[in-house]
């Protein structure tokens, strides 16, 4: 039984295959070609899956997308009555809904067949229903689910109990209210244009205290199960937002109101000063967010009493949020996959097919992120070869003993290894390394590689025996999604990744899921007795590098001091260029 799972259209385009009931390929769009946050159709992302599949289009017997233009079709009816929304919001998501009727039509010409050869049945699936799946490839055997995001299918805010195979819905909170849109408007009135944007927004929050927090009480507020925007503070009910899916990365234009600009001051201009101000309110919005979170799920609790808790969607990859959950509600066990946003939903809609709709029984965890390409040492040392590097090849042991010495020496290692990761986070096979106890390294870094923001934080990737020793709450952190105070005692021997507040946004690493990785923080360990390192994304402002060359090409164009594809270590000193 093969299901591909596709999310199209939308940020993050992507695609999953699933074979009898296993994940076996996921990837994003944007990491072939190149842009990030792409939203088109996924044709690259699928011809990898189907590869690694060892099949073609023609033996898919279901695909799965993940947005259905019927659903809350009343909804939308009664809305554009009522608002009477403008014509160019309404075709603009026309547009978009007419595009589902020709997904076999671009699913054919992405797999050069014929679409009358395409016996595959084609699921358009609820946005949110398709978050919610993630709950099939939870450790969970029941578990109380939530999504939260921007916008799918006229629904913000999803709630749920899965037991076995089964999803039971409660409560939704209906378009225009929405959290994911909130900090949306205020990411943008702060002039951080990208999308995406909001992770800035996040990090810069620790810099501040939340001063506006009675105003942004004003601007959202709980109701009964969910809760409701004052509309008066944006625009997007009457003028729509102004987006570009086009084959590109999305932009979204500003949509708030003029009143909003009345009670926060005139909206900052992209790359002007970061004031004290714009600090509070990032901090405002933070603390707002999180009370509305909690809201939700301690109401969720009362509906569904488990002590398991799934939390998907866009507002799920608030890892500051995400840390708290345990010390705010009565859930002590909280999985958030990898791909929690749009990404995910594409292996949610493959195993909403599988179990919701054949109700085939659950036998797979989705427990690490490695679901992307691989190289061999050949192609990586033919990549090497093609820029006249003489590279070092190192056995296992020795690799992991002469990156340990980099790392001690200060170097900044780009580490390039196994699958590519699926999601938002390098998670140890495309990173960079540092040392977490030198405190200038964040600035190098910053400064010298990434060409980034200063106040934005980097990781500890922690061995998963020794995070309750770093970390004051000893929870997994499996895809990098939880943000927990660092021991006070801890963290001036881990300045680099100690962030304005004494945090931490950590990936637990287990043997199981990546031993190379987890053997390398164990060789920095046994000769500094730190069981952590500072890591970030192989890359640099672009999606994470997906091919050697990609690698190479990030290595020259930055002040990296080493690179390791596979078995083979090259350091700038000793680079031989034609």
């Amino acid at each position: 039984m093969n299901i591909l799972g596709i999310n199209a259209y939308h940020g993050d385009a992507s695609a999953s295959l699933i074979q009898n009931g296993q994940l076996v390929a996921a990837v994003e769009e944007e990491r072939f070609n190149r842009v990030k946050h792409w939203a088109g159709f996924p044709a690259e992302s699928i011809r990898y899956c189907l590869k690694v599949g060892g099949i073609s289009a023609v033996d898919l017997d279901h695909v799965a997308v993940s947005f259905n233009p019927k659903a809350n079709l009343s909804r939308k009816l009664i809305f554009t009555l009522q608002k009477r929304p403008s014509l160019k919001s309404l075709l603009d998501r026309f547009n978009k809904q007419s595009k589902s009727a020709s997904i076999k039509d671009n699913l054919a010409e992405a797999c050069q067949c014929n679409p009358d050869q395409i016996r595959a049945t084609i699921h358009t699936l609820e946005h949110h229903t398709t978050h919610l799946a993630s709950f099939f490839i939870s450790p969970f055997e029941q578990a109380a689910v939530l999504s939260v995001d921007g916008m799918g299918d006229f629904v913000s805010t999803l709630s749920a109990g899965g037991q076995s195979n089964q999803l039971e819905y409660f409560s939704r909170t209906y378009f225009p209210h929405s959290l994911g849109y909130l900090y949306n408007a205020i990411t943008l009135y702060l002039g951080f244009p990208a999308y995406g944007d909001e992770y800035k927004v996040m990090g810069l929050a620790a810099y501040g205290e939340p001063e506006y927090l009675e105003t942004f009480r004003q601007i959202i507020y709980p109701k009964s199960d969910g809760f409701e925007l004052n509309l008066d503070y944006f625009t997007h009910h009457t003028q729509g937002i102004a987006m570009n899916w086009e084959s590109g990365s999305p932009t979204v234009a500003p949509f708030h109101s003029q009143d909003l600009e009345k009670l926060l001051g005139k909206m900052r201009q992209p790359n002007s000063e970061l004031t004290r101000k714009h600090e509070n309110i990032a901090a405002s919005l933070q603390a707002v967010t999180e009370e509305i979170v909690f809201h939700l799920l301690n109401r969720l609790y009362e509906r569904f009493p488990s002590e398991n808790l799934c939390l998907v969607g866009g507002v799920a990859m608030n890892s500051v949020a995400n840390g708290k959950i345990t010390r705010n509600t009565p859930f002590k066990n909280v999985y958030i996959p990898g791909g929690a946003a749009d990404n995910g939903t594409s292996f949610g809609a493959a195993f909403y097919v599988w179990n919701q709709i054949l109700k085939q029984p659950r036998q797979f965890i989705l427990d690490h992120a490695y679901w992307g390409s691989e190289f061999s040492d050949e192609e990586c040392w033919s990549a090497m070869q093609a820029h006249n590097f003489n590279p070092k090849y190192l056995e296992r042991e020795a690799l992991l003993n002469h990156v340990a010495d980099a790392l001690i020496a200060g170097k900044v290692v780009g580490w390039f290894q196994g699958r590519m990761e699926f999601g938002a986070r390098a998670l140890g096979n495309r990173s960079l390394l540092a040392d977490p106890r030198r405190e200038d390294m964040r600035d190098i870094i910053n400064l010298k590689i990434k060409f980034r923001e200063k106040f934005r934080p980097f990781a500890p990737s922690i061995l998963e025996e020794k995070v309750g020793e770093y970390f004051e709450i000893d929870e997994p952190a499996l895809f990098m999604e939880k943000v927990f105070n660092i021991r006070p005692e801890k963290r001036s021997q881990i300045p680099a990744v100690t962030h304005a507040d004494g945090t931490g946004r950590l990936q637990t690493v287990s043997r199981r899921s990546n031993l190379l990785y987890w053997d390398l923080i164990n060789t920095f360990a046994q000769r500094t007795g730190i069981p952590l390192l500072l890591n970030t994304s192989l890359n640099e402002n672009e999606p994470i590098v997906r091919t050697p060359e990609q690698a190479i090409q990030c290595f020259l164009r930055t002040n990296m001091d080493a690179l390791v594809l596979g078995s083979y270590y090259v350091d700038r000193s000793s680079l031989k260029l034609a």
